[in-house]
């Protein structure tokens, strides 16, 4: 009997730490995500096309966010499905999902997640 909670127990703690592991992840992202999108309404007018020398990676080295223009672009570091980039736009399609700053959130055409914070003209 104790053998199998202990089992239940090591069980939930690996889930908590695998949602909490994810959340953390996002945080982050979200967080220097949100620096550049706040920078092209404070700071400048657009990264240019040499927006590059602006990338940063997450701590973790998960995501490589890098600013392009008025654009965003997210990578994500490592070999990963489809469904893992969508997984990612819907994610950060809810975080700006009521920030008047973001027009879109979007996989291109070269499989990457790009914040569109265009200016309407």
């Amino acid at each position: 009997m104790k053998k199998n909670n202990l089992i239940k127990c090591c069980f939930f703690l690996f889930f908590i730490n695998l949602i909490t592991g994810c959340s953390q992840g996002h945080i982050e992202l979200f967080r220097e995500t949100d620096k550049f999108v706040e920078s092209l309404f404070t700071t400048y007018e657009s990264y240019g096309l040499q927006g590059g020398d602006h990338a940063v990676t997450t701590s973790n080295g998960l995501y490589r966010i890098m600013p392009i223009g008025r654009l965003i672009n997210v990578r994500i570091e490592k070999v990963v499905s489809d469904e893992e980039y969508e997984k990612l736009r819907k994610a950060l399609e809810r975080h700006y999902r009521n920030n008047i700053r973001v027009n879109q959130v979007y996989i291109n055409q070269g499989g990457t997640i790009m914040i569109d914070c265009r200016r309407a003209e």
